[in-house]
């Protein structure tokens, strides 16, 4: 294992642990002149590339090329080395990270506490249910606004499952059943 400064040690581990093994942004304290001369040395011995950056993932940019377009520095297989990383063990652990990040694991959204929301969700809970009317009178919105709550926020978004009816006297009456 080659002999490392700091500041290569922290840029080549802390860029193994990313995304892509993107070393960018370098360490704080680390610009100018100094960040020049230490990611000129580095790719001298093939332990950091420039590659172009892709800049609607986000990626961060080392320099831009004078084009609209930029540069962004990744760790090489090399760079994993001189730090004790087997490449194979990261290249696997950015593949876990991918398919984590891709699978389609529903995410279940939860209802904030003492909002207006949860204020109408107390109300629907209710064994007898709450009209519109009934909501306007607690919250103070508008009943395109209550409507449009029920159907996009509690069904849609929080997929609870609110049930509607016509009562006479009442209007429509809405339920939350909690099971």
């Amino acid at each position: 294992m080659p002999n490392l400064t700091k500041t290569q040690s922290l840029i080549l581990t802390t860029g193994a642990q990313r995304a892509d093994n993107i070393a960018m942004p370098l360490p704080e304290g680390l610009h100018g002149a100094a960040a020049k001369k230490v990611v000129t040395m580095m790719i001298d011995r093939g332990w950091l590339e420039e590659v172009d950056a892709d800049t609607r993932k986000g990626e961060p940019l080392w320099r831009e090329t004078g084009d609209g377009h930029g540069t962004t520095l990744v760790v090489t297989d090399a760079g994993l080395l001189a730090v004790g990383i087997e490449p194979v063990v990261v290249k696997t652990m950015a593949a876990v990270r991918q398919y984590v990040a891709t699978a389609d694991v529903p995410k279940t959204p939860t209802p904030r506490t003492g909002t207006k929301q949860a204020q109408i969700i107390a109300l629907l809970q209710r064994p007898e249910g709450a009209s519109v009317a009934e909501i306007v009178a607690v919250t103070g919105w508008l009943a395109h606004s209550i409507r449009g709550l029920i159907s996009g926020g509690l069904k849609k978004k929080l997929g609870l499952p609110v049930t509607s009816e016509k009562q006479d006297g009442r209007g429509t009456v809405y339920k939350l059943d909690v099971a």
